[in-house]
Formats: structure tokens, C-alpha cells, sequence
């Protein structure tokens, strides 16, 4: 996309004044393929129209997709909706975590949730190349990320089985079937007694650029100790970090994110990575942290134009913006952090994506998916999606 910055900054201001009175037509289809979760299951929102997927599996970069359906496992390419089908399944799985590559499949039984209900045991099944397999686990367990090579699951241990209120990350070996502690980032393992057990809430994951790690946002976190903070003695009382998983070299970290992060409703913070930065936004309390995802570590907090009781969510345009939706969009300048304009939107923001060449911002909303032109942020269309709970990505 070509940069013209000082068009842009004099557009984006333009816009306070006259973005809200542009109403667009109501589309019949967005110009793009979307994928929105929605109280009908996962949808595929395409030129050609929509299409319900119901009990599905996406990767974190949308780039691959299972469904549950018709007693089998179907995979289906995103960007066309073609779906081949993958294996026959007994009714009741559920697709739950995909590999990055979008070989592997990981199912289960129960959907996800933010409390899973107390059980003895899991059964998890894994389908792939190899072809399938169950794994009979004590315990509550959860998928949540796949190594990169396929050979490994990260899992949520939830503790206690009897009456789950907190979790471990812990690794399940699928040739072997052991579950087992994560290593630390020097690569060793972690030693009895010092894996973390986290209470909190997980509010949004992403891959790295480069797809060697995953970030996951959590807040609310009262009296969490890191593996670090077990290890040394410290008390350690983090309300919110991002914990890293390295998908090839299989440690995790935990970033911790300065107060006031954590504090406020889980729902009002968000994040986004590309190449050079991590960011994370608490727009409870109009706070924006700048991270760095080689050195794992808090670079600056800038401040930003607080929403208080709204769902935040963070794009990041390739000529150096970033896009906060929280009622509308607001637009900050990368390397100042300072606002450069604000596009309404016709009521609150449930995801933000960008079209896959740069030119198209998307918005879920109540019912609706909006889009709007990227550089100047003029409302272009919009599409009734009933239901709508959340945009994930443009295909």
C-alpha cells in the first residue's frame, strides 16, 4: 500500500468531524472471505455468500479450517470453502486445535469454555498423516497449541479435577502419550514444584511473525507466580502478562505487563504482533505497551484515548499505523503512539482485520460486518451477519 502521510493525518482528522455521516449500502456479500464466530457456530462470509460451518477449527492465522460434520471430519480451504473430508467421526467431536501447517487436528468432546467442567478423565483425539488416535488422559485437560513439527500438543491441565478453578501449560508427547512439564526459555526443564498454575482469563492469542511463538494475553492473574518467581523465592503477583509458547523449541515465558494491565474487564484489552513489535492495549485505562518479541521484554507504555466498558481489538496497517477498535476506530501513529483521527462506526467493534492487500478495514459489530476504505477510513459497505459475536480474519 502506498504511504502518503501527511494525506493520510489530514484525512484521519477530516474524518472526526465527517466520518459518522457516510451510511453505507447494506452489501449482500463483503468484497473479501471472513471468517466470524457466531451463536450458529463459525461462519465463512464470501463474495457468493455465507456459509455456516457450525463446530469448527481455525488456525491462529486463519490459513487453515476443520469442521465436524455429517459423521466425519471435513477440511476445507478457507479461502475457496472447498472441503474434503479428512475421516469419519462418531458423533460428538469436536474440532479444537489445528497445527500450524494444518496437518494435525486435535478433537474433543467438549467445546471450549472459560470453566470446564469437573471429570476424572479426557479423551483427546488427534487426526493426521499418520492417521488417528486417542489419548485417554487423567484429568481435565484442554488443547491449546500444537508444536510446529506436529509431534507435540500443549495442553491446559485444569486443577483441581474435582472442582476446576486454575490451570498449568504442560506438554502431550502424541508418540508416547506422556504429559509433561514445559522447559524454561534457557531450555531446561522446569523442576518440581515450579510450574506455574495461572487463574486468570485468556483473552486473545496470536503467532509470531515468523510462527515460532504464540502469544497469549491474560489477565487477572491475583496471586500468580511465575516459574521464575517460584524458583527464586518472590512473591510475584502479576494481574496480567503474555505467555509465550516457543512452538519449536517447546519453553514458555511469561511477560509481565505493568500496572494498570489486568485491572480492568478482560474484554478491553487486546493484542497484535508483526515482525518488530508486540502490542498490547488496555483501553480500560488508555494504555498501549510496546514489547519487544526477540527480548521478550516491555519496551515503552504510551497513552491512548481510554473507552471504558468496551471490547477492544488492535490491527496494524503496513504503513505504520495502529488501528484500535473500541466503538469505533481509532487510529495512533506507530512510532509516536499519539491518535491521528477517528472513524465511527455504528456501534461497538467485535474484531478488526484488514483486507489480505491492505486497502479494506473490517469491523464486526452487532448483526453486521462493516468495512471501510484503510487509508482514509470512509464506511464503504457493510453485510448483515445474524448472530455475529465476533470477527477472527480475512482469508
Amino acid at each position: 500500500m502506498t504511504t502518503r502521510r501527511n494525506l493520510l493525518l489530514l484525512a484521519g482528522s477530516a474524518l472526526v468531524l465527517g466520518g459518522c455521516r457516510e451510511t453505507p449500502a447494506v452489501a449482500a456479500t463483503a468484497p473479501d472471505v471472513l471468517l466470524a464466530d457466531s451463536d450458529r457456530g463459525l461462519l465463512r462470509l464470501a463474495p457468493g455468500g455465507e456459509q455456516v460451518l457450525g463446530a469448527a477449527a481455525v488456525t491462529f492465522d486463519g490459513g487453515h479450517l476443520y469442521a465436524a460434520r455429517d459423521g466425519g471430519l471435513d477440511r476445507i480451504d478457507p479461502a475457496s470453502g472447498t472441503a474434503s473430508r479428512d475421516t469419519a467421526l462418531d458423533d460428538g467431536w469436536i474440532p479444537r486445535v489445528i497445527s500450524s501447517d494444518g496437518r494435525v487436528c486435535a478433537l474433543s468432546r467438549t467445546g471450549a469454555s472459560d470453566r470446564p467442567a469437573a471429570r476424572t478423565r479426557t479423551t483427546l483425539l488427534i487426526t493426521g498423516p499418520g492417521g488417528r488416535s486417542e489419548r485417554d488422559l487423567v484429568g481435565v485437560i484442554e488443547p491449546d497449541a500444537f508444536t510446529a513439527d506436529g509431534s507435540g500438543l500443549f495442553v491446559l491441565e485444569w486443577l483441581p479435577a474435582a472442582a476446576p478453578d486454575h490451570y498449568r501449560v504442560r506438554l502431550l508427547d502424541l508418540a508416547t502419550g506422556a504429559v509433561q512439564p514445559l522447559n524454561t526459555r534457557d531450555k531446561t526443564p522446569v523442576p518440581p514444584g515450579a510450574e506455574e498454575e495461572m487463574r486468570g482469563d485468556g483473552r486473545q492469542a496470536v503467532l509470531s511473525a515468523d510462527r515460532t511463538m504464540l502469544f497469549t494475553l491474560y489477565t487477572h492473574q491475583p496471586g500468580h507466580r511465575h516459574t521464575r518467581d517460584l524458583l527464586s523465592g518472590r512473591p510475584g503477583n502479576a494481574h496480567a502478562f503474555v505467555h509465550v509458547l516457543h512452538l519449536v523449541e517447546r519453553w514458555a515465558y511469561c511477560l509481565d505487563l505493568p500496572h494498570p494491565f489486568g485491572e480492568g474487564p478482560t474484554a478491553g484489552h487486546a493484542l497484535a504482533a508483526d515482525g518488530r513489535t508486540l502490542f498490547v492495549a488496555d483501553l480500560n485505562s488508555g494504555k498501549l505497551a510496546y514489547a519487544s518479541p526477540s527480548s521478550l521484554s516491555i519496551e515503552r507504555v504510551v497513552d491512548v484515548p481510554p473507552v471504558a466498558g468496551s471490547t477492544a481489538a488492535l490491527a496494524l496497517t503496513a504503513d505504520d499505523r495502529i488501528l484500535l477498535g473500541a466503538g469505533g476506530v481509532t487510529v495512533l501513529d506507530r512510532a509516536s503512539g499519539r491518535s491521528t483521527g477517528r472513524w465511527e462506526l455504528p456501534g461497538p467493534v467485535r474484531g478488526l482485520a484488514l483486507s489480505r492487500d491492505g486497502r479494506r478495514v473490517y469491523a464486526g459489530g452487532t448483526g453486521r460486518v462493516t468495512w471501510l476504505d484503510a487509508a482514509i477510513g470512509v464506511r464503504s459497505g457493510e453485510v448483515t451477519v445474524p448472530g455475529l459475536t465476533a470477527l477472527r480474519h480475512v482469508v
